[in-house]
């Protein structure tokens, strides 16, 4: 899954890193990471190529950084849910696809940050991709356990699948070849959710 809304707006006086975040995250999200240069992100943030590398070692500790920020708003949306829908997995699996669908907006002229990036980073050592894997383990982890908890059969697969349907809204989205994707997508979450959950109907009549 990749981050489909922004950080909130920030006041234009802001400490120097928290200005450089801000210029970068907005360049590398309209241009791409590849096209932008220290020198354009000193410039949005009104600062230095020298005041950025007292903060961020590289570009790509940059790179590195606003993807965790991105990252954070998707275990954010985990909080959220699992606090909104105490003991009711199925409805904190929904919750996440309504979050992921209602930032699918964004996505059709913006792009995922996290497909976005590990289209122009080819190199796996790269520490950006290190971060996109580790926010996409950790996002795995959190599906399973919710489909655990709602007692399906095979956590694994459900997560699996629900992965798929969220990441690939979010491709469809961007390359527009399915309308209504939002709304498509929550229909096909609700199957998955209740596929497997018939599932545990029949293992236990079989018991």
């Amino acid at each position: 899954m990749a981050s489909t809304l922004s950080r909130p707006s920030r006041v234009a006086k802001l400490p120097p890193r928290e200005r450089i975040l801000d210029a970068a995250e907005e360049l590398f999200q309209r241009e791409g990471i590849r096209q932008v240069g220290v020198q354009a992100i000193a410039d949005k943030a009104e600062t230095t190529k020298m005041a950025i590398y007292r903060h961020f070692e590289t570009k790509d500790a940059l790179v590195a950084e606003w993807l965790r920020i991105v990252a954070a708003d998707y275990r954010a949306a985990f909080e959220r849910v699992e606090s909104e829908y105490p003991d009711q997995p199925e409805e904190q699996i929904l919750g996440l696809a309504r979050f992921i669908a209602e930032g699918l907006p964004a996505i059709s002229y913006r792009g995922c940050p996290f497909i976005n990036s590990l289209a122009e980073l080819p190199d796996r050592l790269h520490p950006a991709r290190q971060v996109i894997q580790d926010h996409k383990a950790h996002q795995t982890r959190r599906l399973i356990g919710m489909c655990t908890k709602a007692q399906m059969p095979d956590p694994d697969q459900a997560a699996a699948e629900i992965t798929f349907a969220l990441e690939g809204a979010q491709v469809s989205t961007q390359n527009g070849s399915i309308d209504q994707t939002g709304d498509r997508l929550m229909k096909v979450v609700e199957g998955i959710v209740n596929r497997h959950r018939s599932h545990l109907g029949a293992y236990r009549a079989s018991d």
